[in-house]
């Protein structure tokens, strides 16, 4: 599973996007280039439209104006990891955890089914779930869970990992190892985090973005603090 070797130019645009709903402005006329090899970090108050924006951004959700824009280059698709909020998931579907996992290769034909073997345990050890595997999601604590479908984002290897509150149910315990992860991983893939945990995220990330309805890209220090960001 190879990763992308150009880290350079834009990825992802959205171009003046705007959506809302029950008559209320979700979002309005935001404007990003998400470039390869970018870390952003994104924060802002709840109802802000935060995973309403990474929702559009990964073709999830269509806006009611303005255009989304993938730059895939050769591969003529973009490889895509995506760990929501857990609040979406039914726990009560009957999957194991190593199919969960599992799933996250799902259109990697090019893969052998060793290879597929050998990838499924690799992540299952890194996100510490080997004694878990044949587990049903169903019989898991919130945090397991959460790093369940961890592995289901990062197994592929991908070129963009979207990330919606990957904190919020993880153990403190394993939080440490989350941050060896991303760190691992940041310099070989594109990532756009959602949290309100920014301390540790703010020294990883290049670019923070504050979503409260419209999209402001901060420059301050203390980027989490809306008046002293632009």
């Amino acid at each position: 599973m190879s990763l992308q070797n150009n880290m350079t130019g834009p990825l992802i645009s959205l171009d003046h996007i705007s959506i809302e709903r029950e008559g209320r402005a979700v979002l309005t006329d935001v404007n990003i280039i998400v470039n390869r090899g970018d870390f952003i970090a994104i924060t802002g108050p709840n109802g802000g439209g935060k995973t309403t924006l990474i929702r559009i951004m990964l073709r999830l959700m269509k806006p009611d104006s303005g255009s989304v824009k993938y730059f895939c280059g050769e591969c003529g698709a973009l490889r895509i990891g995506y760990l929501p909020q857990k609040n979406t998931i039914d726990s009560h579907f009957p999957i194991s955890v190593r199919e969960v996992v599992e799933s996250g290769l799902l259109g990697q034909k090019l893969l052998s089914r060793d290879e597929k073997t050998a990838a499924v345990g690799d992540t299952l050890e890194l996100i510490g779930m080997t004694d878990h595997a044949r587990q049903a999601i169903g019989a898991l604590s919130g945090g397991q869970l959460q790093r369940a479908l961890l592995g289901r984002a990062i197994i592929s290897r991908p070129e963009l990992l979207v990330l919606d509150e990957p904190l919020s149910y993880i153990d403190k315990k394993f939080e440490a190892h989350f941050y060896d992860i991303i760190s691992e991983i940041k310099d070989k893939t594109t990532i756009v985090m959602v949290s309100h945990e920014m301390t540790m995220i703010a020294e990883m990330a290049n670019r923070h973005l504050i979503v409260d309805h419209s999209l402001h890209e901060c420059i301050a220090h203390h980027h989490y603090i809306r008046s002293e960001c632009q």
